[in-house]
């Protein structure tokens, strides 16, 4: 079957943006080509520095023949109605449509409406400058003296539609007053020269010959590759850095890897310092030696095949990599000479947000709060109100305003060198930690006092103003704070109950339903467990392990059944009578030995169940209720709950009441699906 190959080839896109724009291009044609009735086999996109392509496999010569069937309204409906309906379906007159009846409604008209196949080229020439004219760039621009906007500017639009078989044919269109063609370019340097483009087998191989490697992936792998072997040859391995390595194959159509040196004074930095100078400047990896230390070199990856092999390409970076770390050891030593706390009033100078105030502001609650938390966590109460006024206190160093994301770190490195102790100078850098579901959390009371604090203090701050996240939408990573809290308290195993408002409560109990789906934990065994008011993150694991393990058993699953029953019950009982029976259980009014057991076992099973919960043994608890399946299982048999007698009647209701109550200690059974 016939295939489409589309090209679309411009000047240098943003790596940053190649990925997604492959992938964007990818679903627009196929969902249009779908829309149209072109149903394919397969599709496959690409990016390039300087090209999209996409290659839709399997597509039919032609659309097909389909009928419709649309419903109009009634006879004798009003001429307006039939007006509207003669527009919506293409019907010159009313004749046109024909009456079906139905034995309810009555007689109503009915269009036919016969769509003939379309070929499948005319087709395309409708469907591709339309999804080119609105291709969704998150930055576009405009060139030369046209109104055309993309990317950068567009050179050549490739589109071909045909079989292996057959000569391909282009798909004529206009896109930005280009005219469509098959006619694409190889390497910018290397092989400049245009090529003829037939179907994607041809384009693939005529590109590589014209130093062009189509598909990123594999780019991606021959610079992993070329760097861990050239590195191996020097007894080094590469500090892998899959971010830095997807920029990198979306800045070469050819990648050619060398190794490069600079000065071993510099490895006097942070390494850390090191490796952002290389990464940030010159896109180039940092390497360590065997005993795992930094080595003074690096992997730069070129676009050209240099005829020195690279002689001058290497020195160029080297002569970079030189200048910008010598800038990084200027501002380092002058971050060092100034003690962290002395920057604290350039804090009152930074906004952090119009509503909140100042940096400075925020580190004076977050003082206060870090002081009232460290008690909680086990942590000395000056050595956390000290690390919490020197958390924020880099930000307004030399090497935080050239690299931001050493923020917190580089207060580590600082506050070492001016001799803080170890417990303050780990919290400065620790207190933003976790940023992400694979960072590490802090375990130092000190650090875990101050991470909270500034966590909760981000978010109580934020929800003072009324500035929640919203669907998709969260700039101040208020998400993110939360599943902080909620890990540091987890992985820490802290009794930490959130004195927080209901609202805000809720937010951290979303955030730990996330967490615990994404753990394989079942939704409603986590909806069981949590309460409106369950402010201690630490009781709700547990808790939800526990209910899975009990209605796992027999005892568990009959027990629910139970439940549920009882719980049907009272709730019919309850609204017919616009009461909640939650009354004394009144032993005299016992007329059955089922009830009576019930009423003893409920008592004893509920003094037990919160002597567990007390010391958090919840699989206790399940145990414990695990033991009310067959006097509940008796009840049922034997026991007409609503007896003529009202007070016998009453009496019982009040006992699955207490059952209720009882089951309620660890979890709400009546939102367990089952």
């Amino acid at each position: 079957m016939p295939e489409l190959l589309l090209e679309l080839f411009s000047e240098e896109i943003p790596a940053r943006f190649q990925r997604r724009a492959a992938e964007d291009l990818k679903k627009a044609v196929t969902n249009a080509l779908v829309d149209a009735g072109l149903v394919y086999e397969g599709a496959k996109a690409f990016a390039t520095p300087r090209r999209l392509a996409l290659a839709v496999s399997g597509l039919p010569v032609r659309s097909p023949e389909t009928r419709e069937e649309k419903k109009g309204p009634k006879v004798g409906a009003p001429q307006p109605a039939i007006d509207g309906f003669l527009r919506a379906s293409g019907l010159s007159s009313i004749e046109e449509a024909k009456v079906e009846s139905d034995p309810k409604k009555g007689d109503f008209y009915v269009a036919r409406i016969d769509k003939p196949g379309a070929d499948a080229v005319d087709l395309l020439s409708g469907i591709l400058p339309k999804i080119l004219a609105d291709f969704p760039w998150p930055k576009s621009m405009r060139w030369g003296s046209g109104t055309a906007t993309w990317v950068r500017p567009l050179r050549a639009v490739t589109a071909t539609f045909g079989t292996e078989n057959d000569e391909p044919v282009v798909v004529p269109f206009t896109a930005f007053t280009l005219q469509s063609g098959q006619t694409t370019f190889g390497h910018r340097f290397l092989s400049p020269d245009a090529i003829r483009v037939k179907r994607f087998d041809d384009y693939v191989v005529a590109l590589e010959r014209a130093k062009v490697v189509l598909d990123a992936d594999r780019r991606k792998e021959i610079i992993r590759t070329d760097a861990d072997h050239l590195a191996f040859a020097q007894g080094l391995t590469v500090i892998q850095d899959e971010g830095l390595l997807e920029e990198v194959a979306g800045l070469v159509e050819w990648p050619n890897v060398m190794m490069g040196s600079f000065d071993p004074d510099f490895l006097k930095l942070p390494e850390e310092v090191i490796i952002a100078t290389i990464r940030a400047n010159q896109k180039c990896f940092c390497l360590r030696d065997a005993s795992g230390k930094l080595a003074p070199n690096f992997i730069i990856t070129s676009n050209t095949i240099p005829a020195d092999g690279g002689a001058i390409v290497v020195a160029g970076n080297e002569r970079v990599i030189r200048a910008r770390l010598s800038d990084a050891a200027f501002f380092y030593q002058g971050d060092l000479a100034i003690p962290l706390e002395h920057g604290l009033p350039k804090l009152e100078d930074m906004v952090f947000h119009a509503k909140l105030g100042t940096q400075f502001a925020m580190v004076e609650k977050l003082v206060a709060l870090a002081a009232e938390i460290s008690p909680q966590v086990g942590a000395d109460v000056e050595k956390t109100k000290r690390a919490a006024m020197l958390a924020k206190a880099d930000l307004v160093t030399g090497m935080v305003g050239e690299f931001p994301e050493l923020q917190g770190l580089m207060g580590r490195y600082y506050a070492t060198a001016q001799g803080e102790p170890a417990e303050i100078a780990n919290a400065v850098e620790m207190h933003y930690k976790p940023v992400g579901p694979s960072d590490r959390v802090p375990t130092e009371p000190v650090s875990i006092a101050v991470a909270l604090a500034d966590k909760l203090n981000v978010l109580t701050s934020f929800w003072s103003i009324d500035e929640k996240p919203t669907g998709s939408r969260d700039p101040f990573a208020l998400r993110r704070a939360a599943l902080g809290v909620i890990r540091i308290i987890s992985e820490n195993n802290l009794r930490f109950p959130l004195k927080v408002d209901a609202d805000l409560l809720a937010f951290f109990h979303d955030r730990l339903k996330v967490t615990l789906r994404d753990a394989g934990a079942r939704h409603d065994l986590v909806d069981a467990v949590l309460s409106s008011d369950s402010n201690d993150i630490l009781q709700i694991t547990p808790r939800a392990e526990a209910l899975s393990t009990l209605l796992a058993t027999d005892d568990g699953a009959n027990l629910l059944a139970g439940y549920k029953r009882a719980a049907n019950i009272l709730a019919a009982e309850e609204k017919k009578d616009g009461t909640r029976y939650d009354g004394p259980v009144d032993q005299a009014a016992f007329r059955l030995p089922e009830e009576e057991a019930l009423a003893f076992a409920v008592d004893g099973v509920h003094a037990a169940v919160a002597g567990h919960v007390a010391k958090d043994d919840y699989k206790g608890a399940m145990a414990e209720l695990a033991t009310l399946r067959a006097p509940v299982d008796a009840f049922f048999t034997a026991v007409l709950v609503n007896d003529a007698d009202p007070a016998v009647r009453i009496n019982r209701l009040n006992l699955l009441a207490r059952l209720r109550v009882t089951m309620h200690l660890v979890a709400d059974f009546s939102k367990v699906a089952g």
